[in-house]
């Protein structure tokens, strides 16, 4: 097999230098990955060279994330619109005018923010456990952060801030993964993630985005009308063990689009670190299928 390179690159927005990732030929259709939280670009290390044959690859680390520039939360607001705007000058920086996207986590607010601000440029939608739905929303796991939303104070912060630890990010990669795939999680990834979690002015950060996710559930009936309206083509690939983001989520898109396509996968809410090339072959055969053929 061929494999193509993956450059690792970086542009300046707003003031502020945007790392990402790219692969794939420059005339090739765009699929533009969008990680979420507590990670990087890194989450697509191995989607993106199963994938470059076919597809021009780009994912950026979102600002305060990965090598990406991380301005004090005195310096940038850390809101999810925010992101999604820089992101949207992120594409037009690149020259990106049509792409696919693919949603996971913090990614998908992001991505889907960028949708409704321009459904012209959106060809499709990959969503790897990222959410559009209140069903969605595992319980337990949400509690402390929904504590927070309601009233930030001191006591309802400090259960958020073990989120991003060590053991919490942990949590969120080995959690849902039966014992059969364990060994394949990197432990580098949970602890490159944390190192950072734990740099100079995170806490105020990621405190300040936790707090406006809020603003993401508003948006929800806004998303859903997006999606009934457009009828973009949507695939749903979905760790089925998640307890961030229950597979309530992945199915909840066909009350929307009928024709979404949805798989479960036997893995967690990373669903890349055990199932890239089942992943690879899914959005391949998706994209070939909903995408190329109509274009």
């Amino acid at each position: 097999m061929n494999v193509l390179p993956t450059h690792h690159r970086t542009v300046t927005v707003r003031g502020h230098e945007i790392a990402y990732r790219e692969a794939g030929p420059a005339d090739a259709p765009v699929l533009l990955l969008l990680h979420g939280f507590p990670t990087s670009s890194r989450m697509f290390r191995d989607l993106i060279p199963r994938l470059a044959g076919d597809y021009r690859l780009i994912a950026p680390d979102h600002l305060g994330f990965g090598r990406s520039d991380a301005p004090s939360a005195a310096a940038f607001a850390y809101t999810f619109a925010e992101l999604a705007a820089l992101t949207a000058e992120f594409t037009e920086a690149l020259g990106l005018e049509r792409f696919a996207l693919y949603i996971q986590d913090y990614g998908s607010p992001i991505g889907l923010r960028l949708a409704l601000a321009h459904p012209e440029r959106i060809t499709a939608i990959i969503s790897q456990n990222g959410n559009a739905y209140d069903e969605g929303l595992g319980a337990e796991a949400w509690a402390p952060v929904l504590a927070l939303i309601e009233n930030r104070t001191p006591e309802t912060e400090e259960p958020v801030r073990g989120i991003r630890s060590l053991d919490g990010i942990r949590w969120q990669y080995e959690t849902g993964v039966p014992a059969e795939y364990l060994d394949l999680l990197d432990p580098d990834a949970w602890h490159q993630d944390a190192a950072h979690m734990a740099r100079e002015g995170q806490d105020e950060i990621q405190l300040g985005l936790i707090a406006d996710y809020g603003s993401n559930f508003a948006l929800y009936p806004a998303f859903q009308e997006y999606f009934r309206t457009s009828r973009v083509p949507l695939l749903a690939v979905w760790g089925e063990g998640d307890q961030v983001f229950v597979p309530a989520g992945a199915e909840a898109f066909r009350r929307d689009l009928p024709d979404a396509e949805i798989h479960l996968l036997p893995t967690g809410h990373f669903a890349l670190e055990t199932h890239a090339p089942q992943i690879a072959a899914l959005i391949g055969d998706f994209l070939k299928r909903r995408v190329v053929k109509a274009a």
